[in-house]
């Protein structure tokens, strides 16, 4: 069955902080867990006798499962109904979570994470795109800027919530306390929400296939390249399968009826700029971020709940910059704050990495923390807003499914490359040992993040935009709401 042409269909006006709420919830849900389950892995260490290499598979099997089904799921939003997908993504999130908190072995754990990463791989993706479809094109860039805000609580709560788990909790509340988020979540998104649906066309089974296996095996090797080593055959052979099979996935693409990912949405120089900044920007952040909370640690050697609230200036200020950044890319554009946004975390990141002694004080790395947060909430909202600016609503889901996907890469690559630095530069996790290490792994976060900056210059202005204004009215690009 090919597209069919999409009728008219009337949009329930609801209240417009409970549709921002249904979105922003889940995503919420799922941001807290991922960053809570790393700094848990201590006690897990400790009360589950896990091993180094399990421990790296409780957060790997997230991942991999995540990055793996994003674009499938999105595709069957668009084939079955978004807030339907949504709905289904934080049930199977939620049942992840309760097998996580009764696992007894490291075996089950690894096994819920991956059933965790499949339930947000339906949630993450669409969140965006039901928002934006749920709301008046005038108030799309205020809504997207609170969903921003929403994600950087989750990135500032994560650690506290963590950190307090390590300081005598039970490891078990990381998973329970996902549930009655999951009760709500998903009445609140039924309700509320749209069941918006994109082209009802057949799901693109070899290229959902193509896709998942050649994420799987690339992602795979980025997590292993630092036990095995980047040489190791294994590896080397894992990054070229993947390789070939992404080129696969892209030559089916221009072939299948009913392409799972449209190659036509790169020709759009918003969404290819803002996917390739996305990417450098999770590389460069997230890889840095590894790094400068081990080092909090290990050389000031703060607990681990004292390293989160001595974080604290860097990722609450997304929560509350994001939303202003949100009203203000209409007015100002989303190019001029993506520059800036990157610019401040590469400034931030090189002052950071210039800093950083085994005698330290603590109220010298506030300035730059502070910096640092500003500018991963100028990104944040604007580049929601800039990947979806001249798309149709229609193609929402697949485009927050590709962007998302990027992002995943970029994030488990940055962290694997930083690592092999400071691995290389003979870094332990001894302060004498691990300064010296540590600086050019971080200096490393700056150039890629310095590189983005440079890039996001050739974005389209976004000056007046109302994030993601369709081609043509909505009422005409999507298909009955059920």
């Amino acid at each position: 069955m090919t597209e069919s042409p999409l009728t008219a269909t009337p949009r329930r006006a609801r209240p417009f902080a409970l549709v921002v709420a249904a979105a922003s919830l889940p995503m919420f849900m799922a941001t807290l867990d991922n960053l809570v389950m790393t700094n848990a892995l201590p006690v897990l260490h400790r009360e589950m006798g896990a091993s180094v290499e399990e421990l790296q598979w409780f957060v790997n099997a997230y991942t991999l499962a995540f990055a793996g089904a994003i674009l499938i799921a999105s595709a069957l939003g668009d084939r079955f109904g978004r807030r339907t997908l949504f709905a289904i993504g934080i049930a199977v999130f939620g049942v992840g979570s309760v097998l996580a908190a009764l696992s007894t072995d490291p075996g089950q754990l690894i096994a819920a994470r991956a059933v965790q990463g499949l339930g947000a791989a339906g949630v993450m993706p669409l969140s965006l795109a039901l928002l934006s479809g749920a709301v008046p094109p005038a108030r799309r860039a205020l809504a997207i800027g609170i969903w921003g805000g929403v994600s950087g609580l989750g990135v500032a709560v994560g650690p506290l919530v963590g950190g307090a788990i390590m300081e005598g909790w039970d490891w078990q509340a990381i998973f329970w306390i996902n549930v009655p988020v999951a009760i709500i979540a998903i009445p609140l998104a039924l309700v509320v929400l749209n069941n918006d649906f994109g082209a009802r066309a057949r799901i693109d089974v070899p290229g959902a296939l193509l896709a998942a296996a050649g994420v799987l095996a690339l992602v795979h090797a980025i997590v292993r390249g630092n036990d095995d080593g980047w040489d190791s055959i294994g590896v080397i052979a894992e990054i070229v399968l993947g390789t070939l099979l992404i080129a696969a996935f892209l030559w089916w693409q221009t072939r299948a009826q009913a392409p799972l990912m449209p190659l036509r949405l790169f020709r759009d120089r918003s969404f290819s700029i803002t996917n390739i900044v996305g990417f450098a920007f999770s590389f460069g952040t997230f890889g840095a971020v590894f790094i400068l909370i081990q080092y909090l640690q290990v050389v000031q050697g703060s607990t681990p709940l004292e390293a989160a609230v001595q974080t604290t200036p860097w990722t609450l200020a997304p929560m509350i910059v994001a939303p202003i950044a949100g009203i203000l890319a209409p007015r100002v554009g989303t190019r001029i704050l993506l520059v800036l946004g990157l610019a401040l975390q590469g400034v931030a990141l090189t002052w950071i990495a210039a800093v950083m002694s085994t005698d330290l004080d603590y109220p010298t790395l506030i300035a730059p923390f502070i910096m640092a947060g500003v500018g991963m909430a100028l990104v944040f909202a604007p580049s929601a807003t800039a990947l979806l600016a001249t798309l149709g609503l229609i193609d929402h889901a697949k485009a927050s499914g590709v962007n998302s996907t990027v992002r995943e890469l970029g994030v488990a690559l940055g962290t694997a490359v930083m690592t092999a630095i400071f691995v290389s530069a003979g870094g332990e996790l001894l302060p004498d040992m691990y300064v010296d290490a540590a600086r050019p792994a971080v200096f490393t976060g700056a150039a890629v993040l310095f590189a983005a900056t440079i890039v996001a210059l050739w974005l389209p202005s976004g000056k007046g935009t109302t994030a993601a204004v369709p081609a043509v009215p909505a009422e005409a690009e999507l298909t009955p709401a059920r």
